[in-house]
């Protein structure tokens, strides 16, 4: 699909309803707002604007729902199979589903079609959990005791998911909640939330009851912190940075609700002299400049034996030089563009830092000028030192700050030395050198010859300031679960507190 600037312009704008309690609507405040294409510079979609008033009736419904409603009280089966008629609407509409995104956020539109299909995966693969939750029967508790441990749904869970996978983000969160039999209140980022209003409009069309799941859009600092802060919200499920995921725990701490946190990373691929050196060039570049590096799993961070760092920064170069970017509706396009204005003008920020503090640019390092959108070119960054800003903070952009090393120890302090730890890789054909890394790096995913491979069975979260708990796999429907101990009695009790007999106070 290639759409002119023309054929965008002449697209109707694209006018969204959020989904409260079974029913799509205006916001309380009946006001919109509006959303311009960063690659484009035009409006591509309308939206109902959600304040405070809206999240507490969105909580209401899921409050009510969870209490009183049918979703929790199904059997396994029904859940499984609403959740497989969503998977199925889902996967009917991924090009739709696609496009929108394309259009709210810059990605390409191959990337989008991807996520799309990586979508449908985890919704038909939560279908299945939801049929495997199970408890345990402890044995050995004595003659006349019977003890159950179940799993039950915790209870109302609010979701607040970013602007960079608008859609992928969302199914890996909501489809296991509802596995879970859990109700939810879900808020996407104010800049990419058209897939997840269309969403609504399936899940009305899937007949998912009443109030299992309420979606608004609002901004953070009103709705994201009143759902945050809500006494009826039993936990909350929140991806983005880690700066916004600290107060989103502050204010969660209100009633001690559960908090599951997916947060910013700064992670780092090894490549040793032994490796597949073509392969690990292919794989940074890929690392690094997908979704123009808007990604916390970015492997923002080169750590390259000083033995071939010469000959592999030659080889990343000249990758980096071929990779297309520009228009992501041009399915040649790799890198599309920069979610707005602030973003670029923080990746430029620390471009010129790292310069100014003694980085050796590679190639890259500017905007592109000249036309609608936002661009900036691929840009590798050498001879960067850990204690460099450009190595320690996330730049959320087409950014490669590469290091050197000399042992596979130096490398792995190297990478250790970050409060991040989502993810981190090695290259090496040494099978005691790849053991050993996934051993001491401190991340909660490590890949070995290999990067940004997934899967839905493979849990996925973080460790250290890259946040709390797990997504994907069995583990994720656990994460919305409560333990709860039964204890039976059988036969008389013999072993009274107060004795049988005549009272026998005087």
């Amino acid at each position: 699909m290639t759409l002119s600037p023309i054929e965008i312009e002449k697209r109707p704008v694209q006018a969204y309803r959020q989904l409260v309690d079974g029913r799509l609507g205006e916001a309380a405040s009946a006001e919109r707002f509006g959303r311009q294409s960063p690659a484009h510079d035009m409006q591509v979609g309308c939206y109902p604007l959600a304040d405070v008033a809206d999240a507490d009736m969105a909580v209401s419904a899921a409050r009510v729902a969870f209490d009183e409603g049918p979703w929790p009280r199904m059997s396994a089966a029904e859940r499984s199979g609403m959740l497989a008629t969503v998977a199925d609407l889902i996967a009917a509409n991924a090009e739709e589903l696609a496009l929108i995104d394309v259009l709210e956020s810059g990605k390409p539109i191959t990337q989008a079609r991807a996520e799309l299909e990586g979508a449908v995966d985890l919704w038909r693969y939560a279908a299945t959990r939801a049929r495997a939750i199970e408890g345990t029967v402890p044995a050995g508790l004595g003659q006349h005791m019977l003890g159950l441990i179940e799993r039950v749904p915790i209870g109302v869970v609010a979701m607040i998911t970013p602007w960079n996978f608008p859609f992928v983000i969302l199914s890996q969160k909501l489809p296991f909640a509802l596995a879970a039999g859990c109700t939810v209140v879900l808020k996407p980022s104010e800049l990419t939330p058209g897939s997840t209003l269309r969403l609504g409009e399936l899940l009305t069309e899937a007949e998912m009851p009443p109030g299992t799941v309420n979606l608004i859009v609002g901004h953070g600092q009103t709705v994201g912190q009143r759902l945050a802060e809500h006494d009826d919200v039993d936990m909350i499920s929140f991806t983005g940075s880690t700066q916004v995921g600290r107060s989103v725990a502050r204010a969660a701490a209100g009633n001690l609700k559960k908090v599951s946190l997916e947060l910013g990373g700064k992670n780092p691929q090894i490549v040793c002299a032994d490796a597949d050196l073509d392969a690990a060039a292919d794989a940074v570049v890929f690392g690094v400049f997908f979704n123009a590096g808007q990604c916390c799993n970015s492997s923002s961070r080169l750590i390259v034996e000083a033995s071939v760092e010469e000959q592999f920064h030659k080889r990343l170069v000249e990758l980096a030089e071929r990779v297309p970017f520009g228009d992501p509706l041009d399915p040649a396009t790799k890198i599309g563009a920069i979610i707005n204005d602030a973003q670029m003008d923080k990746i430029e920020t620390y471009v010129a830092q790292a310069i100014s503090q003694g980085a050796s640019p590679l190639c890259g390092t500017r905007r592109i000028d000249g036309g609608p959108g936002r661009f900036f070119e691929p840009t590798v960054m050498a001879n960067v030192t850990s204690d460099m800003d450009i190595a320690r903070d996330e730049v959320f952009g087409p950014v490669l700050s590469t290091m050197r090393f000399d042992g596979l120890s130096e490398a792995i302090a190297i990478a250790n030395d970050t409060h991040y730890g989502l993810s981190a890789g090695i290259w090496t054909g040494n099978y005691d050198r790849a053991v050993c890394a996934a051993r001491d790096l401190r991340a909660g995913t490590i890949w070995v010859n290999c990067w940004m491979d997934g899967f839905a069975e493979m849990p996925f979260g973080g460790m250290r300031q890259s946040g709390l708990g797990r997504e994907q796999g069995a583990q994720a429907v656990e994460e919305f679960t409560e333990l709860k101990s039964v204890l039976f009695h059988r036969g008389e009790r013999s072993d009274r507190w107060v004795p049988n007999g005549h009272n026998r106070n005087p």
